[in-house]
């Protein structure tokens, strides 16, 4: 089954609150978007952990970039070549931890 692009009232209802925490819309190509700061690598690298178990999981991975205690998560669906509600679910279980 293919998977759907949110449409505008999906992207109103479920990406308007994500937006109140933070995240951001990519600049580039439909997506979202944050940059997480923690202690230490350790602890950067044990949220990125977290993440990529449930992440294998939903089987959607993200886009991101680590150096020491910084995390930059991008979420979009390559399968629909934008947001779905793949990315939603994950960002809220990012939310979450």
């Amino acid at each position: 089954m293919a998977i759907a692009k949110l449409s505008d009232g999906e992207r109103k209802e479920k990406i308007e609150p994500l937006l109140a925490k933070g995240w951001k819309l990519a600049e580039d190509r439909d997506a979202i978007e944050k940059t997480f700061k923690f202690a230490d690598f350790n602890e950067a690298f044990g949220f990125m952990t977290r993440i990529a178990l449930k992440a294998d999981k939903l089987d959607h991975h993200p886009e991101w970039f680590n150096v020491y205690n910084n995390v930059k998560i991008l979420l979009a669906t390559h399968e629909c070549s934008g947001l779905s509600a793949r990315d939603v679910e994950l960002a809220k279980f990012i939310e979450s931890l």
